[in-house]
């Protein structure tokens, strides 16, 4: 039984992720109580005992914890912001690249991925891997998510019988360019300068779609969407979570991998302007499902263990 303790379990991902790892036969949960859950000794002990450590915390708490454990065995998932660009830790995207999924498995420290930034990562890392777009691209980004992104406190907002009718509507957001997610979007794709990101919140529970445009002209020589579609196709061949479409989407529905950890990589457009698109679950692969994911491999299982793909 591999030992397993969750420190934030009270949270949207801490949560899911409890509900997961519980329903499966190789894992022992170790649990805290309420009243001993902010207590750095006891919380310590339990990291101690564990041979993985989730942290599903806000970042603050989670470069506490990460440093509580700085002298423990426990290998660490984090799932919050605070070490995606730190070289200390390794960044749980294991398809971009052969290295990365290298890293994962020997990994002791791990980072697991922003829900928009696995979007927009998923879609430019490729091209500029292939020499198809350069480091200095100047892009722009749409991200649509469910509410459920926003955690506890907005998701009880949205399901509030007497909610604002403005709820109702999609809700643009983190309108300054300060995203958090935006520093990790940069460093994993090598830009050498950030995308203008469009975050939009819609009146569903869950379920993202992330979209980049781009004018032929921006890419390195001719590329039509068919050969954009090929170069996907190579680089994510033999995943088991990330799908490319055969085929250019009419028309794209946000929350269509609700309750999946795949993802969905479109090309559409024509030979002038190209739209690249990534859909997938921002509960998902945006977020429990990439960490155990990670989970998996750290463990040498196979990866999509306990894993839902549609």
């Amino acid at each position: 039984m591999i030992k397993v303790f969750i420190n934030g379990s009270a949270g949207t991902t801490g949560l899911r992720l409890k509900q997961r790892l519980s329903e499966r036969g190789d894992i022992q949960l170790l649990e805290i109580s309420d009243a001993l859950r902010k207590n750095p000794a006891a919380v310590k002990e339990k990291m101690a005992q564990a041979d993985f450590t989730f942290l599903c915390l806000p970042d603050d708490a989670a470069k506490e914890a990460a440093e509580l454990a700085a002298d423990l065995q426990t290998r660490i998932i984090d799932t919050s912001t605070a070490h995606r660009c730190d070289s200390a830790w390794v960044y749980g995207f294991p398809e971009l690249s052969p290295e990365h999924r290298q890293s994962i498995q020997n990994a002791r420290l791990v980072a697991s991925p922003g829900c928009h930034a696995s979007g927009f990562i998923s879609l430019i890392y490729p091209l500029i891997a292939a020499g198809a777009l350069g480091k200095d691209a100047l892009l722009s980004c749409t991200s649509l998510t469910g509410f459920s992104g926003g955690g506890k406190k907005m998701i009880a907002e949205y399901q509030d019988a007497a909610r604002s009718g403005e709820l109702e509507s999609t809700k643009e957001y983190a309108m300054a360019q300060t995203h958090k997610h935006l520093p990790e979007m940069l460093s994993q794709c090598k830009l050498e300068a950030p995308p203008v990101f469009m975050p939009i919140v819609g009146d569903f529970y869950s379920g993202m779609l992330v979209s980049v445009p781009l004018h032929s002209k921006q890419l390195n020589g001719k590329h039509t969407p068919e050969e954009i579609r090929g170069l996907y196709k190579k680089h994510y061949a033999g995943s088991r979570l990330i799908k490319v479409s055969d085929e250019a989407a009419s028309a794209l529905y946000t929350n269509s991998l609700s309750g999946s950890d795949g993802m969905e990589i479109f090309v559409s457009g024509n030979d002038e302007r190209i739209l690249l698109s990534s859909r997938f679950d921002n509960l998902g692969k945006g977020a429990s499902g990439a960490a155990i994911q990670c989970f998996n491999i750290m463990c040498g299982m196979p990866e999509d263990s306990g894993l839902t793909v549609i």
